[in-house]
């Protein structure tokens, strides 16, 4: 649905990091059929790509471009209205310092050119593994504010990981609980609760995990 955040959540090894790549067409299934908008993700990989984003949890950047250099290429690339550029300059917060090279930003700042980049571009379906990993406590609070306006602003669907329950809490219309490769819950994060009778997201993913 346009402008619904759906998050996975699950231990190291559940399988999520796998589930990203191959909706990213960047793996492909051993088993099953995946399918994003309709279409194949093996054979009607390139027509996915043209819908989708991925940022995955150790994405790069050109070391020596300036931050708002690799907006303008990442734009370019995409063939994207150059007005998005603005957008993606605000949505990462980084004022001033996108005029300086990327090799000198802190990986709190890098994470946060990243995140712009992956929805400035206006995808159809973002895939953001760990989205806020390294980026200290007030701008992980103001990235979250503006991914949740940016997608419903913008219309794109997200789909996210992330070990930070109040983040999944914060974020997400649904959310996904997976152990062993499975999906064991998922629902709005007030019903995987009620339905677990636990206090919180951390308890219901616990008493999941263990049924």
């Amino acid at each position: 649905m346009p402008g619904e955040i759906f998050g996975l959540v699950g231990p190291n090894g559940a399988g999520k990091t796998t589930t990203l790549r191959i909706i990213a067409t960047l793996l492909k299934p051993t088993k099953g059929k995946v399918e994003v908008f309709g279409k194949d993700v093996v054979d009607q990989a390139e027509e996915v790509r043209r819908l989708i984003s991925y940022l995955p949890e150790d994405a790069g950047a050109y070391p020596y471009m300036t931050g708002i250099e690799y907006l303008k290429f990442i734009a370019s690339l995409y063939g994207v209205n150059e007005d998005y550029v603005s957008d993606g300059a605000e949505l990462s917060g980084l004022g001033d310092a996108l005029q300086e090279r990327i090799k000198t930003y802190s990986k709190g700042m890098k994470r946060r050119l990243q995140v712009a980049r992956t929805l400035m571009i206006r995808p159809k379906l973002a895939i953001l593994d760990e989205p806020t990993s390294g980026i200290d406590v007030l701008y992980s609070l103001q990235l979250r504010n503006e991914i949740k306006k940016k997608s419903k602003e913008w219309g794109i669907t997200i789909l996210l990981s992330s070990h930070n329950m109040l983040e999944i809490e914060f974020l997400c219309d649904r959310v996904a609980f997976v152990h062993d490769g499975k999906i064991v819950n998922v629902g709005t994060p007030l019903e995987l609760i009620r339905k677990t009778n636990a206090s919180n997201l951390e308890e219901a993913f616990m008493r999941s995990i263990s049924n």
